[in-house]
């Protein structure tokens, strides 16, 4: 950003020197600098900026005029970049970031800008991307990922140790810990009831006293190593062994399981789904929407020199490994 308003800074200083009394060389070019005798043109200092800064200041103003007429101002953009800003200012508070945009020789507006800037640039990615996927990929994500919301209940036995516990005693509360929802799971079996247990052993203080009830949750609300135990249990099943998470050991209950919603209901956030999975899976993807996006729109760069770098820019950030 920094380069950006030099380079822009310098473009407007070419124009205004052409406005006064300037000397001129023999070749009709203008003079910027005289220094020790010596001329410096304004194309000397145009070609220099040009090659320096030039594919850079290319990238951002062709993606502003593409994606501002494409996602125009909105009280979601607003709302992005006033979060973003106060963010900044609760990081480093209001002195730090007046002082960081000094030393980067920016002003808040054109914070606001680049943030802006490279909010649309998400959207325009994430729209790209979704407009690939295709019905075979929906259809396996909602026959293999998609489920009816579950309802469950839990005993929690959580392992008693501290953070400056030595490894050994670390072991030895993680044993004890299982072992002791393991003399659950035998009570279970006796006969005895999954509300009553939790009530009088379950470690979770916030379901406790409801016997462990923890309601109907959807795909993705419970950590991993929960769900994956959970989704496998039919209704009125407990796990037979306990299920271990970063939170201790449960025993989960499943009580009860919805339908499963249909797919036109939940398609746009399959889609949704899909697209964060392939931008997470790919960290290139971002740069390939983007510059397919821009040769989609017609771009066209008639100076061979930025030309040349910008292709060799964006190969290198979309192949890396190159």
């Amino acid at each position: 950003m920094k380069k950006k308003v030099m380079l822009l800074s310098c473009f407007t200083l070419l124009f205004v020197c052409g406005c006064g009394k300037v000397p001129v060389l023999k070749n009709g070019e203008e003079v910027f600098v005289e220094i020790d005798g010596k001329n410096i043109s304004a194309n000397d200092i145009y070609d220099e900026l040009k090659d320096t800064y030039g594919n850079s200041v290319m990238i951002e103003l062709v993606d502003k005029v593409l994606l501002e007429k494409k996602y125009p101002d909105s009280d979601e953009i607003t709302d992005y970049v006033d979060s973003q800003i106060s963010s900044y200012i609760q990081q480093y508070g209001e002195d730090g970031f007046k002082s960081a945009l000094e030393q980067s020789n920016m002003t808040e507006d054109d914070l606001r800008e680049q943030i802006s800037l490279d909010y649309r640039r998400t959207l325009a990615t994430k729209d790209y991307i979704a407009d690939t996927i295709t019905d075979d990929e929906i259809n396996k994500y909602y026959e293999e990922d998609v489920r009816g919301d579950i309802k469950a209940s839990h005993i929690l036995i959580k392992p008693d140790s501290t953070d400056d516990a030595t490894e050994e005693e670390k072991t030895k509360a993680e044993e004890e810990a299982k072992k002791k929802a393991e003399e659950i799971i035998t009570k279970l079996k006796n006969g005895e009831k999954f509300e009553d247990l939790a009530k009088e052993y379950s470690e979770d203080d916030g379901t406790k006293e409801n016997g462990g009830d923890l309601g109907y949750f959807p795909k993705g609300q419970m950590v991993d190593e929960f769900e994956d135990a959970v989704v496998k249990l039919k209704v009125d099943e407990y796990t037979k062994e306990p299920v271990k998470s970063t939170y201790g050991y449960h025993i989960i209950l499943k009580t009860g399981e919805k339908e499963k919603p249909e797919l036109k209901s939940v398609k746009d956030e399959i889609i949704d789904s899909l697209v964060s999975k392939k931008l997470s899976d790919d960290a290139t993807l971002q740069y390939k929407a983007l510059y397919e996006i821009r040769k989609k729109a017609g771009l066209e760069i008639h100076d061979d020199g930025i030309k040349s770098q910008y292709e060799k820019y964006m190969d290198n950030l979309m192949n890396p490994s190159n």
